[in-house]
């Protein structure tokens, strides 16, 4: 199993020296006095000991072992993982991105994502109970009712308690338009929820004393569609009045899913008959509510893509470096042993550096999401907040569908590195393979990803979302003209960066006669944004990295890595978008002639 370190160098480079994150904490009052650079430096360095020391071990046993389901409905955790929540909670992690006011640290979400990079490179399985609770917590937080606020919130955040979110159903998949679950009023003004849910991650387990369930489900005589769902809160166990768990609730576990990864998580089939629930937010619109859960997700989703790619990039680097086999093409590397190390050979190096490339860029991406994130909600005006917010949904679908996708593709590469020995359970290579897939599957895949990016967000906007980031590229690439280290960076991402607009409004031409123009762009159209998009952090980290050498830093290495990477991904893999701007106006006909009873015969 490859051994996980966190790496902490890079995290603090993209925080402290791409991103400015600190600087941006020391401007938004909320964290001014909280987020300091020794409170920052804590986290990272306690964070990473717990990762590496508590859950890093635990996450082949999670493999291996999976959970277990008895026959009273619950649920079974692999061994150690309840051992190592109970020391998460009692180090206080659940706490550290919320309101004092609810017991939290009040620190940075954005700094809870840095945490949660570590923790889910560490065991992705094990990250998932704590991290549904966060969306389970933002929900609540943004339209529950004081007391929904005061008997849940407190308990989640402590982490005494988890959450999770329970949308799809056997028949609909992703269309929650037609949804079945039913909550029936009550005369104590509670609702009865029945029906049943599929697909629900940590959805029963024994790591906790509670399990708040977030739920999707029609009133009587709720109009058809989106426009008749509503969403309720459905505990585990009632709550008695002096907030302490009492009698069991009608929901139950009834079944664990058989899964290709992940299997250390109890992805679960939950049946609610006649469970107690209480409505959240206003009827009918328990869509809307539920996607401050789903953005939530989305973010982390998209973070999964980075420890995909980083858990990869260390078990391949680290065997690379060892594992010998033939010689080099320009000579002897290792002249006292049999072999030179694999990582001599160009293909091996480009697989690496492909990695490498994508975990770096893609941790760049996630936090100037959470970044964004932290400014919506907590900015010090509302044009600060609504810009920021904008942006974020911007970057979201790019963010979840781009990030994910190039996961899977970095464990794949280090399923390659290890040639053989990746096929193998006992390296656990393919364990990041089957794991990260699910990635590219839930919080909406990557084709639904896509056509809320072109769609929604885009062709919707007139462009104006596109406009918005399109601006801070080209602000970039005009305050670096002159420089004539970054001239091949900047060049490129220039000439893409009016590309991207170019593409965006003939595709738009096209849609106006024929809306499948859309469907049919939308996947390549959502690749292609993500490579300009990680183009224009490269660049960035490049600029960080020649201002750092050109200040005489005593970590040269450190930087020289970050240009020879940044070269890499514009010349090795930046030319990927030339494929995605030829398909994507390639026309809808070629997808749409084919009538489906001719797909075969």
């Amino acid at each position: 199993m490859p051994e996980y370190k966190a790496p902490q160098r890079e995290i603090k480079f993209v925080m402290d020296e791409v991103l400015d994150m600190p600087g941006t904490y020391a401007k938004l009052p909320a964290y001014a006095d909280v987020a300091t650079p020794d409170m920052i430096d804590a986290i990272l360095s306690e964070g990473a000991k717990f990762c590496e020391n508590v859950i890093a071990p635990l996450n082949r046993v999670g493999d291996e072992e999976g959970c277990t389901r008895h026959e009273d409905g619950s649920v079974t955790t692999p061994t150690g993982f309840k051992e190592a929540y109970k020391q998460f909670v009692e180090g206080g992690w659940p706490s550290l991105a919320h309101d004092e006011e609810v017991g939290g640290q009040g620190l940075p979400e954005s700094l809870g994502t840095v945490f949660s990079e570590m923790v889910g490179t560490a065991n992705w399985s094990w990250g998932m109970y704590p991290g549904l609770s966060h969306g389970a917590m933002n929900t609540i937080h943004s339209w529950g009712t004081q007391e929904q606020k005061d008997t849940y919130l407190t308990k989640l955040v402590s982490g005494e308690w988890t959450g999770t979110m329970c949308l799809t159903e056997p028949h609909c998949g992703s269309d929650l338009g037609i949804l079945k679950t039913k909550a029936e009023p009550n005369a104590d003004g509670s609702y009865s929820i029945t029906g049943t849910k599929i697909f629900i991650s940590a959805g029963e387990h024994d790591m906790a004393d509670n399990i708040v369930h977030i739920v999707l489900a029609r009133l009587p005589g709720a109009p058809e569609g989106t426009k008749g769902i509503s969403l309720f809160i459905v505990p585990k166990f009632n709550v008695a009045e002096d907030g302490s768990v009492a009698d069991r609730n009608g929901v139950i576990c009834g079944s664990i899913e058989h899964k290709m990864g992940i299997h250390g998580n109890s992805t679960c089939v939950m049946n609610f008959d006649g469970a107690k629930g209480y409505l959240i937010g206003p009827e009918n619109k328990g869509l809307n509510c539920m996607f401050t859960f789903m953005n939530t997700a989305r973010i982390g989703t998209a973070l999964q893509g980075v420890t995909a790619s980083e858990g990869s990039f260390q078990g391949a680097l680290a065997y690379a470096k060892d594992r010998l086999a033939m010689r080099s093409l320009t000579g002897t590397k290792n002249p006292e042993g049999p072999a030179d190390p694999i990582i001599v050979h160009p293909d091996v190096r480009k697989m690496l550096l492909t990695q490498k490339a994508f975990a770096e860029g893609g941790r760049a991406l996630v936090y100037m999401m959470a970044l964004q994130n932290d400014i919506a909600h907590k900015g010090n005006s509302e044009e600060e907040k609504k810009a920021a917010d904008e942006l974020l949904g911007f970057l979201t679908p790019i963010g979840k569908a781009f990030l994910t996708e190039t996961g899977c593709e970095s464990t794949n590469l280090g399923v390659q590195v290890f040639g053989g020995h990746g096929f193998i359970a006992e390296w656990g290579m393919e364990q990041l393979v089957r794991d990260a897939k699910i990635s590219t599957i839930y919080e909406g895949t990557t084709g639904i990803q896509a056509l809320d990016l072109l769609g929604r967000k885009v062709l919707m906007t007139q462009g104006q979302a596109l406009k918005n980031f399109t601006k801070m590229v080209h602000t970039f690439c005009k305050e670096e003209a002159d420089n004539e280290e970054l001239a091949p960076f900047v060049t490129q991402l220039t000439e893409l960066n009016k590309e991207w607009g170019d593409l965006t409004m003939k595709i738009g031409m096209s849609a106006m006669k024929n809306r499948d123009e859309v469907g049919s762009a939308s996947v390549d159209y959502l690749m292609y944004s993500g490579y300009v998009t990680l183009a224009y952090l490269w660049a960035k980290m490049a600029k960080a990295a020649q201002v750092s050498l050109a200040n005489g830093t005593t970590e040269e290495d450190f930087y020289k890595a970050k240009l020879a990477t940044a070269r890499f991904y514009f010349s090795r893999i930046l030319p990927r978008t030339k494929g995605h701007a030829a398909t994507m106006v390639a026309g809808a006909d070629t997808v749409m002639d084919l009538d489906a009873e001719h797909f075969a015969f």
